[in-house]
């Protein structure tokens, strides 16, 4: 479909969804949305951060997939991607001091495609905001930033790989970002690229017969930037590919920097050559700020809102968020959007009634084994105890299968812990199911539904 039609769809469904959601949910998730693209299968939509990405897919993927079959009088499923500047097919970037490489791969490339360049800018791909300046240091993320850093300066020569991780919302991607600010800058070729998008790649490679391509295409960059390698787990074919990139990449002096929610020997699912592998540089990991550096970030984002916020205020929202970066800024946000709207000061006492509204907003749709699988069990329609017990049809095996996954992804539970939970089953039979869904979920349609469905279900 041509791009004109696209918009006017998406203008449309938007104008649907403005109706049925509140005002501040559609200003800060839907607002700054594109659709981008449509075919008969499915409707792209672009969003700005990755942590948009994440939030229509787990909270809004119904609704809006329910309104753009609406507007299009067609099933379609609905694609969520980052808006870069410039960005190859598969999503990836390559960035040099002087060109942006975009890969030819699409049907009819032969073996020995090689890489088409076209000008751009040197950064394009990465976010303006996540450089090494607006990174807030503190001693929680001290290590991790200084290693990031020696990377940034001297990639290839000293922590090689660099080994990233820490839960939700801390800073990771941000380094990674960092890194490649200061290393396309100067003229490197850096990739970044998420552990989904690489394995995309991998499979269209496969799909149309350009493996060379996609080699040349991660073997030849100076600086490749991994991000959130724990999505890679359970698809035996890409840990292969990734295996001998690493492998390639590490022989020949180039950076390899990886973020990951949790360390290399927790990662059950990846295979123990890739996780051995991660151990040889540097493992650094960022714990949830204190105080001291929470009040810093707070006052630096307001400094960047342009809005004046008193100390005592900001005290008051370091001491009660406390989990992550992006509740503090999220917490932050929300103040300062009502502050506008009601066109009032941020007080101590407008702050201390948001963030006790938000504070049961997070209480209500906290997560527990047994809301997953309460979750799992609607959406397939069999009975919890039939996910506990010994039952071998395709339907309820395949139900406990997305449990495992769930389980394991969402709450971050040892496949031991899954097993015990679901009836007493062996971690080599949770790897099997956690790793079965993880390796079709992105070629599956069906399966990527259902399992974007029960999250919306968990965390409504």
């Amino acid at each position: 479909m041509n791009e004109q039609s696209t918009r006017e769809i998406w203008k449309a469904v938007l104008g649907e969804l403005q109706l049925q959601l509140p005002r501040p949910t559609f200003e800060t998730w839907l607002k700054n949305t594109d659709g981008v693209s449509y075919d008969e299968d499915q409707f792209v939509v672009e969003a700005p951060t990755p942590f948009a990405v994440a939030w229509l897919e787990r909270r809004m993927y119904n609704a809006i997939q329910k309104t753009v079959e609406k507007v299009t009088e067609r099933p379609l499923d609905v694609v969520f991607r980052v808006r870069q500047g410039h960005e190859a097919e598969n999503g990836s970037v390559t960035l040099t001091g002087q060109t942006l490489e975009l890969e030819s791969g699409g049907p009819g490339s032969g073996e020995n495609d090689t890489a088409v360049k076209s000008p751009a800018q040197p950064v394009a791909a990465f976010y303006p905001k996540y450089t090494f300046d607006s990174f807030v240091v503190g001693p929680s993320n001290q290590l991790a930033y200084s290693a990031a850093r020696a990377v940034a300066d001297a990639p290839g020569k000293s922590y090689n790989p660099l080994f990233i991780y820490s839960g939700v919302g801390l800073g990771k991607t941000h380094l990674l970002h960092a890194i490649g600010h200061s290393a396309a800058s100067r003229g490197l070729a850096v990739r970044y690229v998420t552990s989904e998008q690489f394995t995309n790649d991998f499979i269209t490679s496969i799909a149309n017969r350009t493996t060379e391509a996609f080699r040349q295409r991660y073997r030849s960059v100076e600086v490749l930037l991994l991000d959130d390698v724990q999505f890679m787990s359970g698809k035996e074919q890409t840990h292969e590919s990734f295996f001998h990139t690493f492998n390639d990449l590490h022989n020949s002096g180039h950076q390899i920097v990886i973020t990951s929610d949790r360390p290399p020997k927790a990662l059950a699912l990846l295979q123990d050559r890739l996780r051995s592998r991660f151990e040889w540089g540097l493992l650094a990991d960022i714990q949830p700020p204190d105080l001291e550096t929470r009040m810093a970030i707070l006052l630096s984002k307001a400094k960047n809102l342009g809005v004046r916020v008193g100390e005592n205020v900001i005290e008051l929202i370091a001491k009660r968020v406390h989990n992550n970066v992006r509740e503090l800024e999220g917490s932050l946000n929300r103040m300062v959007a009502q502050a506008e709207l009601m066109s009032e000061p941020i007080t101590v006492q407008s702050a201390s009634r948001i963030l006790e509204e938000l504070t049961a907003d997070t209480e209500r749709h906290a997560i527990d084994p047994e809301r997953i699988l309460e979750a799992v069990s609607n959406h397939f329609r069999v009975g919890t105890d039939s996910l506990l017990a010994r039952g071998r049809t395709q339907k309820i095996a395949h139900a406990r299968q997305v449990a495992m996954y769930l389980l394991i992804n969402e709450l971050e539970m040892t496949p031991t812990q899954v097993g015990r939970l679901l009836g007493g089953r062996d971690h080599a039979t949770v790897i099997h199911g956690a790793g079965k869904i993880n390796g079709e979920i992105n070629e599956d349609t069906h399966l990527r539904r259902d399992v974007l469905s029960i999250k919306e279900a968990i965390f409504a």
